[in-house]
C-alpha cells in the first residue's frame, strides 16, 4: 500500500526558528521509513508570508488533495503542536473529512497528550536545564482561550512535584501570564531568572514578547523588578528528547 507521512506544523516565518520544525520533521522521517514524507502548515499568515518569499507550503486540506491525487492509499497525519488546543481541533476536522478518500488515514497525539507526556516533558527540560543557586528557571508558554490551556499550570505542578520548585511556566496569551509569574518570583526571593520559550520553535513570540527590547517584554518586566535575566532563543523541537516524544506518539500509530 502506498504509504505517506504528513506531518504538520503550525509553522514559524522566523527563518532561524525554522530549524526546530526540520529537526523535528527529520526525527518523524528516521521513524517511519517506509512513508514517503510531507509538510503542511496550519497557519494561512505564515504560509502567506513564506509565499510572499517564494516558498508554497500547502494547508491540510490541500496536502491531502494532493496526496490523493497521487494515489497515496495510505496517510499518517502526525502534528507537531503542542496540545488539544484549537488548531489540533481544526486538524482533526479536516482529517475527519478526508477519511473516506483513503483507506487508511490516521491522526497522532499532539506533543503533550497525557500526564506521562507532561512528566515526560518535564524530566527532560530538568535534565537540559539544571538548577541555578538563586535564580528560577521561567517557561514562556504560547497560552489559548481552549480549555487545554490548563496544561500549562499543570507543567508548573509537575516541576514542583519533581523537587524542582525554582521553575514557573506562563504563557503569552493565556493563564497564568506574566503578572502571576512576577509576584512567584519575588516571593520566592530569586536574584536571577532564565527565560526560555515553552514551544515548539524561539519564533516571534521568543524573540519580540520574551526576549524583546521593548518595555513590555518579559525580559524587560524582569530587569525592571531588579532580576539579572538571561534568555534562552532556542525551540524545544531542537531538543533529543523532544523529538523522541514526537517519534513515540508516531510509532504508536505505525
Amino acid at each position: 500500500m502506498k504509504t505517506a507521512l504528513l506531518c504538520v506544523s503550525f509553522g514559524t516565518s522566523v527563518l532561524e526558528a525554522r530549524k526546530s520544525i526540520t529537526a523535528v520533521e527529520q526525527a518523524l522521517q528516521q521513524a517511519a521509513p517506509q512513508a514517503d514524507f510531507f509538510r503542511a502548515f496550519t497557519s494561512p499568515t505564515i504560509r502567506r508570508h513564506l509565499a510572499a518569499k517564494g516558498e508554497t507550503i500547502q494547508s491540510v486540506n490541500d496536502a491531502l488533495a494532493k496526496l490523493r491525487a497521487c494515489g497515496y492509499e495510505s496517510v499518517i497525519v502526525q502534528p507537531t503542536h503542542f496540545l488539544y488546543g484549537l488548531e489540533y481541533e481544526n486538524l482533526k476536522k479536516s482529517v475527519e473529512e478526508a477519511k473516506d478518500q483513503f483507506a487508511k488515514l490516521t491522526l497522532g497525539a499532539p506533543l503533550l497528550s497525557c500526564t506521562e507526556d507532561l512528566k515526560a516533558l518535564a524530566d527532560i527540560l530538568c535534565e537540559q536545564f539544571p538548577r541555578e543557586e538563586n535564580g528560577a528557571l521561567v517557561f514562556m508558554g504560547h497560552g489559548t482561550s481552549h480549555f487545554s490551556n490548563v496544561v500549562y499550570p499543570a507543567m508548573q505542578t509537575v516541576f514542583h512535584i519533581l523537587g524542582r520548585k525554582d521553575v514557573f511556566v506562563g504563557t503569552v496569551e493565556g493563564w497564568p501570564n506574566l503578572s502571576q509569574i512576577r509576584s512567584q518570583l519575588k516571593e520566592g526571593r530569586y536574584q536571577k531568572v532564565r527565560l526560555a520559550p515553552m514551544m515548539l520553535v524561539a519564533g516571534d513570540h521568543a524573540l519580540n514578547d520574551m526576549a524583546g527590547e521593548d518595555e513590555d517584554s518579559w525580559k524587560s518586566v524582569l530587569t525592571f523588578d531588579g532580576f539579572s535575566v538571561s534568555c534562552i532563543l532556542e525551540g524545544l523541537g531542537m531538543l533529543p528528547g523532544v523529538q523522541k516524544l514526537y517519534q513515540d506518539h508516531l510509532k504508536a500509530l505505525l
